[in-house]
């Protein structure tokens, strides 16, 4: 469960980034997070995974309120988010398992547990017969498998897409949105940051649309994309 509660950022300059933010998110939804350049996507995501600290507000994920974790629980904490990025951000010196297995090495893991793990998670995203394989020779939507494989490998209960197919051709985007519906289904909850319009509306699923920092429209599901008329707010 995600919940925010008057929630403010302001950077050192600038109007605020985020603008009484108050937002509830229950286990095991899929949202879609829309909104034109500039209207806080990015910083929501990096106050879920407390890169950030609000300057005001109240933030929970998982039941734990992020304003009294303790800097040494933090890295337990993410342990429970899975995060895909729209560059991938694999390891190029790694092979495929390699870059999964990398996960489970940071958490301490023992190998037995890894060896079982990795193939597992790569018959998931339907990689498994490339695991030997370097991201150079991947195409860019098997390199967000593996992307994907990778923010999955450790059971995490909420998974944060952030523009996971914005460097994607369509084929490939409908594949990763297809993989990112069936982890919901297993009971993950999944929210996407995008700008793609016609993945959004053709889902049917939670949108929520900022500008400039707060939250302008909030449509259960059977949502639309409509970031674009609150351009000129």
């Amino acid at each position: 469960m995600i919940l925010l509660e008057d929630v403010n950022k302001t950077y050192s300059q600038g109007a605020p980034a985020l603008n009484g933010i108050s937002l509830k998110i229950e286990k095991g939804e899929f949202v879609f997070i829309v909104g034109n350049s500039g209207s806080g996507k990015s910083t929501l995501i990096k106050l879920l995974l407390k890169e950030l600290e609000p300057t005001k507000g109240r933030i929970c994920v998982n039941n734990r309120d992020l304003g009294k974790m303790k800097r040494r629980e933090v890295p337990r904490f993410r342990r429970e988010i899975g995060i895909v990025f729209q560059d991938f951000r694999l390891l190029k010196d790694r092979n495929v398992y390699d870059n999964i297995a990398f996960a489970q090495k940071v958490i301490e893991k023992p190998n037995r547990s890894i060896k079982k793990r990795v193939p597992q998670v790569l018959t998931q995203v339907g990689l498994s017969e490339k695991y030997k394989s370097f991201p150079k020779e991947l195409s860019g939507g098997e390199q967000q498998r593996v992307a994907l494989a990778r923010a999955l490998v450790n059971g995490p209960s909420i998974l944060l897409a952030d523009e996971p197919t914005g460097n994607l051709d369509p084929k490939n985007s409908w594949e990763i949105m297809k993989l990112l519906e069936e982890v919901n289904k297993r009971g993950t909850t999944v929210v996407v940051v995008t700008h793609n319009r016609e993945i959004v509306d053709a889902m049917q699923k939670r949108v929520i649309t900022m500008n400039k920092g707060v939250i302008v429209s909030d449509e259960e599901k059977g949502g639309h994309y409509y970031a674009d008329k609150y351009v000129s707010l």
